[in-house]
């Protein structure tokens, strides 16, 4: 099995930046991914699988996971989860653990 790191993505912008406007606030989440970079994307499809879109919602295409002035990505040194494992949402949104 694939030994990958843990990421912790962290919501950096605050609660009245304009630039929630393009994405909406997933809270902190935990990562099992191979970088940095893939932590946001691994995040991002976690979110995509999980959103349910209703006959009166609009779909936000935009990830905030994605936007470096919204989230930043923190290397999780120490952690109950192992680092062998798929890449996956460890803990928070669309967490499939």
């Amino acid at each position: 099995m694939e030994r990958l790191a843990l990421y912790r993505l962290v919501p950096t912008a605050r609660p009245d930046d304009p630039n929630w406007d393009r994405a909406p606030n997933r809270g902190e989440a935990l990562v099992r991914a191979r970088s940095s970079s893939d932590a946001r994307v691994v995040a991002t499809q976690a979110e995509r699988q999980r959103a349910v879109v209703g006959i009166f919602t609009t779909e936000v295409r935009a990830s905030a996971f994605l936007d470096e002035k919204l989230y930043t990505v923190r290397d999780e040194p120490t952690s109950r989860y192992p680092s062998a494992g798929p890449r996956t949402v460890l803990e928070g949104v669309a967490a499939r653990v």
